[in-house]
């Protein structure tokens, strides 16, 4: 595939009309905005003036203007149908995150892009964040040592808002552990690799809405290594620093604020080296940490060029579809653990 890559939107509004058509699509080198849809077609009209593009009347008509590809960014519970609409019309798909409303869902998603031979992405962009993108080389060259802890927050402030989609376990499969938790499972198995085991906790401490606004997750890693997550609809975004967390037996890695929307944020890593014997004292001496301050990369025109490359080149994109699916299993072994109060083992 040559040239620019011609774009649809399906789900206009939202994030996709803050963030991924201005940030990702129309600054990406090998992008091309064709048409948008929406089911508020006045909406929608709005944001096709808003970025000279064209305003679809239904999916169906988007898929017929030429496109090579469709990022999705519709509520969960619409996905499905509409994967496999792109699917019967050879149209590739970065689909946000959760895939579906569960695993069954995912898993249909994956099955009917295989079988047209057509790429589905998952929308997992905070992996292209530039100081993730150097966290994990740390992590590879074997830096921080034997990694022994992960950690990740990801917080905000979500009121109830009428006709909000994640506020509704029919629309959004979840709550706070699947809309922002599934991000930061995501990045913790980066670093970490695969999630054995998971003990989740769900509540609703302050909001009203029918889905948890505040879940915490303990993890086991398949190679032994322990985990934490914890996700919240009820803290105020200025209180919550977003926090990402490693710690090996050769130093730590601390941050702030790279996890979210933004491009950047404070990371620094403490590296140690491998140290002797007992200290009974326990003094904590001052080590000059390393600040891991690569040029910001915006996440969202990252991952259009990256979706983009994979199709031109003709290789997988990842994170795939199957990576999404494989979040999907991980987020009901953990409404299952919170169901059922046992620890529950990630298929």
């Amino acid at each position: 595939m040559g040239g620019k890559i011609r774009w649809g939107v399906i789900g206009s509004g939202g994030i996709a009309r803050r963030r991924t058509i201005p940030e990702g699509i129309l600054p990406a080198s090998n992008a091309e905005l064709v048409a948008v849809y929406s089911r508020s077609a006045t909406d929608n009209e709005a944001v096709a003036r808003e970025f000279d593009c064209q305003a679809a009347r239904s999916v169906e008509q988007l898929l017929g203007l030429g496109i090579d590809a469709v990022y999705l960014a519709s509520p969960p519970a619409a996905h499905l149908d509409q994967v496999r609409a792109c699917a019967r019309a050879g149209v590739h798909v970065l689909c946000e995150k959760p895939l579906g409303l569960d695993v069954a869902e995912a898993e249909s998603m994956v099955a009917a892009c295989r079988a047209a031979r057509v790429q589905l992405g998952t929308a997992f962009m905070m992996r292209f964040s530039a100081q993730h993108r150097a966290a994990l080389a740390l992590v590879k060259e074997g830096r921080l040592g034997r990694l022994v802890l992960g950690r990740a927050q990801l917080s905000c402030w979500y009121p109830p808002i009428a006709g909000a989609w994640r506020q509704q376990p029919d629309t959004g499969g979840g709550g706070a552990l699947i809309d922002l938790g599934g991000h930061c499972l995501d990045l913790l198995e980066l670093f970490l690799g695969p999630v054995e085991t998971v003990t989740c906790l769900l509540q609703r401490r302050v909001h009203s809405y029918p889905v948890e606004d505040s879940a915490v997750v303990s993890l086991r890693f398949r190679d032994g290594a322990l985990g934490m997550v914890d996700a919240f609809f009820c803290i105020p975004d200025d209180a919550s620093p977003n926090r990402l967390e490693l710690y090996g037996t050769h130093g730590s890695l601390l941050a702030e604020g790279t996890l979210g929307q933004e491009a950047h944020g404070i990371m620094r890593a403490t590296l140690t080296g491998p140290v002797g014997g007992y200290d009974p004292v326990q003094a904590r001496r001052p080590i000059e940490g390393l600040t891991l301050d690569p040029a910001p990369i915006n996440t969202y025109r990252a991952e259009i060029e990256a979706f983009g490359e994979a199709l031109r080149d003709g290789r997988d994109f990842d994170p795939s579809g199957e990576s999404g699916l494989h979040s999907q299993r991980v987020l009901a072994a953990c409404y299952e653990s919170a169901a059922t109060g046992r620890a529950v083992e990630c298929a």
